[in-house]
């Protein structure tokens, strides 16, 4: 006969467990510690029991739900107490997966590349700007949407140019969560054009995903070598096409790895040291048997005292198909989207570029400040940069300076 709620309630402990059954498997386990609702099911042959709560807490009719619950799993082939365990384990990884969990593992692994104070900056930023909107949300179940929700706060209070790095930091931390397992796509790459603008670009940029095919290019075009390793050192000191055709072997010191461009030869009037990565140092090694015995590391052909036209290497572009499409100095665009997005300090990859300091105080600090930052982020860069040439590319010969 089944169970009653005045027998359940009334039912005590008398010194050893007892069982009060109910209908189809069900009953109440009374101990001393308390009472509690057990099914017993058979399942592949054998017999289980599973837990359904703790009574007065679970009533008897909500046990009985349960019950039910349990056999139309049983009905459909699934092991209740299995079912339970899996979705116990997918709570469990749903909280270690959510966005705020992933993100400050990911802040984590990038402090070896970052200042303090640059660390202190972005999960500041996150805490302010992603977490509460964002941060208890699965990796796995963020869409463009519900980024942009968060953002448009952001822009709200007329926040625009930091909307634009938290969504550069939310697109990395989507890329760490695909390299680690965690997510299989990038829900933030969906939102380029969808935040207001804060500047215009002038000068088009190759997009970060070409640059195989860039590379694939620049190897099969037939250019002159002096022209191809201009292209390798361009992008790979983040300078201006002019400082690269205008440089002197004497502004380079090997031993140092580093490039002391001299004020006169700077947009900006300031002189800028270049930190010199392991591939910058193989292109120079590599350059010296074209042009050592030169002053200029780009002579002209004509006259080995001028500099390589300042058309050479957008004609060279040209003829690899990236008329209107890309310009060498694009380069420099290309690269500091690649270090925001992979979470670099702003002010390091604007130090770097050498753009224009308005603070003069400030201008002064930057000048002395960031140089190994700025070397850890060059050769990060150069690293990235080697990873997208394919086996079919002729590059420099990067490790022969390693």
């Amino acid at each position: 006969m089944p169970l009653s709620d005045t027998a359940a309630r009334q039912a005590k402990f008398n010194g050893k467990q007892q069982k009060l059954s109910d209908e189809k498997g069900l009953f109440l386990l009374v101990t001393s510690s308390g009472k509690y609702w057990r099914l017993k099911f058979r399942f592949g042959g054998k017999e289980k029991v599973l837990a359904l709560g703790v009574y007065p807490e679970v009533s008897l009719k909500e046990a009985r739900v349960k019950r039910e619950d349990a056999r139309r799993q049983l009905a459909e082939g699934i092991d209740p107490s299995l079912a339970r365990k899996q979705s116990k384990v997918a709570s469990r990884l749903a909280s270690e997966h959510n966005f705020e969990a992933i993100a400050r593992e990911w802040h984590q692994s990038q402090l070896a590349i970052w200042s303090p104070g640059h660390a202190k900056r972005v999960i500041e930023s996150l805490e302010v700007d992603a977490f509460p909107d964002l941060g208890l949300v699965p990796v796995s179940e963020l869409t463009a949407p519900i980024m942009l929700d968060a953002l448009r706060k952001v822009e709200a209070r007329g926040a625009t140019e930091t909307a634009g790095r938290v969504l550069q930091r939310i697109s990395s931390i989507m890329r760490y969560a695909i390299q680690t397992g965690r997510a299989s796509y990038n829900p933030a790459q969906d939102l380029k054009g969808a935040l207001r603008a804060t500047k215009q670009e002038h000068r088009p940029a190759l997009p970060r995903a070409e640059l195989p095919e860039f590379y694939r290019r620049l190897a099969a075009e037939p250019l002159n070598p002096a022209t191809r390793l201009a292209f390798h050192l361009l992008m790979l000191t983040m300078t201006r096409p002019g400082e690269v055709r205008f440089a002197r072997w004497d502004e380079f010191d090997i031993e140092r790895a580093e490039w002391r461009i001299p004020a006169e030869r700077m947009k900006m009037r300031a002189p800028h040291i270049v930190p010199l990565s392991r591939q910058a140092l193989a292109v120079l090694e590599e350059l010296r048997q074209v042009s050592g015995h030169c002053e200029l590391l780009f002579p002209s052909e004509r006259k080995l005292t001028d500099p390589m036209s300042e058309n050479t290497l957008s004609y060279a572009m040209g003829r690899m198909g990236y008329k209107g499409i890309a310009t060498p100095h694009g380069f420099r665009a290309l690269a500091s989207t690649t270090l925001n997005e992979e979470g670099f300090d702003p002010d390091v990859i604007e130090r770097q570029l050498a753009h224009a300091e308005r603070n003069k105080v400030r201008a002064a600090y930057h000048r002395a400040e960031y140089l190994d930052d700025r070397r850890k982020l060059l050769q990060w860069l150069a690293d990235f940069y080697e990873s997208q040439q394919g086996g079919n590319v002729r590059p420099v010969n990067f490790h022969r300076a390693g």
